[in-house]
């Protein structure tokens, strides 16, 4: 492995897509075999980036999501086949029944109906339309008229949707008793180690090495922006090198990190 080559086409892409900077690693054989930053995680303070700082890792989450859901399924507390209305009282498709399966393959008939989008511009002030969405609940109010928008059959089509995700996430506090955020802290990132992995802005204020979110404008300029916090079994985690190293490792070894398992290998196949 030329590691000179990889940080060379690295580095030629950050500077194309004029990012900030941004941290990186390799896994190999179940450990992390290389890592670091390039480029800068707060550009006005000039402070570097390095393989600990936080960033937002975005829809990266819903597979934390999902591995939450089929840990319920191997504790024998829900059913890949369940009506999605059986926990949450909304019906999504009237061409016929959405599972639990449909969501987590955003296979259910419906479209993207954009709350992200709008959520997200609406706390960045980066549209005029205002979308105060704090909780799932307010999404499930959200979504009260989905089934209108319904395109396909459930199972016949796959359409992104966040949404989906987002009900999953009630599904999962429901199903298990706790908080969404909770269950993934107790099932998934407490036995990996992965301590430096928040849902929460108190938690991020209190680590001192957390990457500036920039917008980049139409002239290249880097603007300092605000991570979107609330929402978040569809998009709302912040991790960092390190720690994804030992949840990728895991996945690699089909639900196991150094003698902990987090899930069945068939359940993760």
């Amino acid at each position: 492995m030329n590691l000179e080559d990889i940080e060379e086409f690295v580095l030629s892409k950050v500077r194309e897509s004029r990012l900030p900077g941004l941290s990186i690693g390799i896994v190999k054989n179940g450990e992390l075999i290389y890592a670091r930053g390039l480029g800068f995680r707060d550009i006005e303070k000039g402070l570097p980036t390095t393989p600990r700082t936080i960033y937002g890792i975005g829809s990266i989450t819903k597979s934390f999501t999902a591995l939450s859901v089929l840990k319920l399924v191997e504790e024998g507390k829900l059913s890949l086949d369940d009506s999605v209305d059986k926990y949450v009282q909304i019906k999504l498709n009237p061409r016929g029944t959405v599972t639990i399966h449909h969501l987590l393959t955003h296979s259910s008939g419906l479209p993207a109906l954009g709350y992200a989008e709008a959520y997200i511009n609406g706390v960045l002030g980066l549209d005029s339309n205002w979308l105060p969405l704090s909780t799932p609940e307010d999404v499930l109010a959200f979504m009260r008229n989905a089934a209108d928008w319904a395109v396909a059959r459930p199972g016949e089509r796959f359409f992104y949707l966040n949404e989906g995700y987002v009900i999953l996430g009630l599904v999962i506090k429901r199903v298990s008793g706790m908080p969404y955020e909770d269950f993934v802290r107790e099932k998934i990132l407490k036995p990996l180690g992965m301590d430096r992995t928040y849902f929460k802005a108190d938690e991020v204020l209190r680590d001192p090495e957390v990457a500036m979110p920039y917008i980049i404008d139409r002239e290249g300029r880097h603007i300092q922006s605000k991570f979107p916090f609330g929402i978040t079994s569809d998009g709302g985690l912040l991790s960092n090198v390190i720690d994804m190293g030992r949840y990728v490792t895991m996945l690699i070894n089909r639900g196991e990190f150094n003698g902990t398992r987090i899930l069945g290998r068939e359940l993760i196949e």
